[in-house]
């Protein structure tokens, strides 16, 4: 099982491609993901990387935590899963119905 890892502090110049390489120096690396605003294309300044082993992991973090990429510096750490939105189910905030056409 694959190990995700949050990059921050990206270079708006980093690609998926020097992200792996940086990482493969701690160990065998499945995927490196530098996230873009879906808009523009353009980064957002930080990505995901996973490892395939916990231990890779702890060492990717240890060892490039810190460490400069792309003349910036960039934080390693564990990612932590997507937050859920405090709403109601399917999105909708509920609300009283004024403003919905005659009333």
């Amino acid at each position: 099982m694959a190990h995700k890892l949050y990059v921050g502090g990206l270079s708006f110049e980093t690609t998926e491609d020097e992200l792996r390489t940086l990482f493969e120096q701690a160990g065998k690396v499945e995927s490196a993901v530098v996230v873009t605003d879906r808009f523009s294309g353009r980064s957002k300044g930080f990505g995901f990387v996973e490892m395939s082993t916990n231990a890779e992991a702890r060492q990717a973090i240890s060892e490039l935590n810190g460490k400069t990429l792309g003349g910036r510096t960039i934080t390693v750490d564990e990612a932590r899963p997507p937050r859920q939105s405090g709403g109601r189910p399917g999105g909708r905030s509920g609300g009283s119905g004024y403003g919905r056409g005659r009333w």
